[in-house]
């Protein structure tokens, strides 16, 4: 049997013949196309489904619901006050009404010392001696001298008088009688002089007994018995303090001083009240004096001085204390809180709750401040309620829901009020000013 080529088997050509390999290579992208579609589909709608369900406020803006959700927040209404008063506070310095250094005005030993340190003394008091026996002899010699004198003159008076009766006999020249007239005249200028010695000896033996020229409090002597003093010394004896009464100097701000000024012009007494440092305990209560002459350009403040009584001796010299000036006494004034006066293009504006529970910017027109409530002048009517917490992210005509300011505190930690945020220092705590986006 002959063979075959085996390339003569089949007249089919190779490439003709279907295999399954080239229809896979042919179809494969269909699955793969249609696998991809149903993945980006379902990656789609998850999206959506997070999107519609995630808080508007991690996007920094309100979804579609939370634009009508109340906001909540506190409020409390304006009321009217029978007696608004108003003060001024401010950082005062105890002075003494009278401070005098006691010096010696002789020298000497210093040999008695009669006060003790913290003593109140009173005007006469003796203090100290100084050893006056110097002071004595000088004295002594001073009235010697006088009696010597005073001898002379009555004696040249005598022959005087002996001269004028001789002289109308013409038994004596003139000039002999006037010669004598001269000396008696010498005589009297030589008594009075003597008189004067005598008179300042006597003053500087007076000058050995100190004595307290005020009513006061003495401090701590500087000089100890048996110590020679000079009325040279700087330091002198001791210091009294007159604190009984006492007096508080303390500085306002300039642009309260016309109502100040016709308070005083009107004749009223102004209280002062003194209080501790810690401006908790009241130390005293006293009147307004007067008024410094010139502001102070540095500070833009005017020194203002009270007097205290201070019988119970609460108040000491040099000691800072709070003084609150009772600057005027306003009658049915209308006052909201402070927190409730916000600050923007408007002005000073409050929102104003509606009694459908909206918000309204109200402007307002202020008056003064005391401690935290505010007079209003104008913008408000009395029971109106004002917003005081949760005004950050309020607009005008928003929805809001009222809680206790207790609640909110409690859950949604602490809410900025008239100050800046955390957005900026030029952003205030109401949010943007209305008016704005």
């Amino acid at each position: 049997m002959p063979f075959r080529n085996v390339s003569e088997k089949s007249d089919t050509p190779a490439q003709a013949q279907p295999s399954d390999s080239g229809w896979l290579r042919r179809w494969w992208p269909v699955p793969a196309v249609a696998l991809l579609v149903l993945l980006s589909a379902a990656t789609w709608r998850l999206t959506k489904a997070d999107t519609a369900t995630a808080p508007a406020a991690s996007k920094g803006q309100r979804g579609p619901d939370a634009a009508n959700r109340p906001t909540p927040v506190a409020a409390q209404p304006a009321t009217i006050q029978p007696s608004f008063e108003v003060m001024l506070g401010a950082l005062g310095t105890v002075i003494a009404r009278n401070t005098v250094t006691l010096h010696a005005r002789v020298d000497g030993e210093l040999v008695q010392v009669a006060f003790r340190e913290g003593q109140i003394v009173h005007t006469g008091d003796l203090l100290a001696v100084i050893d006056p026996r110097p002071f004595q002899v000088t004295l002594d010699n001073a009235l010697a001298t006088l009696e010597k004198d005073r001898a002379q003159l009555a004696n040249a008076m005598v022959d005087l008088e002996r001269y004028r009766g001789l002289i109308a006999d013409d038994s004596i020249p003139k000039q002999q009688f006037d010669g004598q007239a001269a000396l008696v005249q010498q005589d009297k200028a030589l008594v009075l002089g003597d008189q004067a010695q005598v008179d300042s000896a006597r003053l500087q033996l007076s000058f050995t007994h100190v004595i307290s020229p005020i009513n006061g409090r003495v401090g701590l002597r500087q000089v100890d018995l048996g110590n020679v003093v000079h009325a040279a010394d700087a330091n002198g004896l001791v210091v009294i303090t007159q604190v009984q009464p006492i007096e508080i100097v303390f500085p306002i701000p300039q642009d309260r001083l016309p109502a100040v000024q016709r308070r005083i012009a009107s004749g009223a007494r102004m209280q002062v009240d003194a209080y501790d440092s810690d401006n908790r305990t009241q130390l005293s209560t006293g009147t307004l004096l007067t008024t410094d002459n010139q502001i102070d350009t540095t500070t833009g403040t005017i020194k203002l001085k009270a007097e205290f009584a201070n019988r119970d001796s609460a108040l000491f010299p040099n000691q800072f204390v709070n003084v609150h000036l009772h600057l005027e006494r306003i009658e049915n004034a209308l006052t909201i809180p402070s927190a409730a006066v916000q600050r923007g293009a408007p002005g000073l504006y409050a929102y104003v709750v509606k009694p459908d529970n909206t918000v309204q910017i109200r402007p307002l027109k202020t008056g003064p401040t005391e401690g935290d409530r505010v007079q209003v002048l104008d913008g408000l009517a009395a029971n109106e309620r004002v917003v005081v917490d949760g005004v950050d992210k309020l607009r005008d005509g928003a929805p809001v829901e009222l809680i206790d300011p207790a609640t909110r505190g409690a859950a949604a930690g602490p809410v900025h009020r008239n100050g800046p945020s955390a957005g900026g220092a030029d952003k205030k705590a109401g949010g943007s000013p209305p008016g704005g986006s």
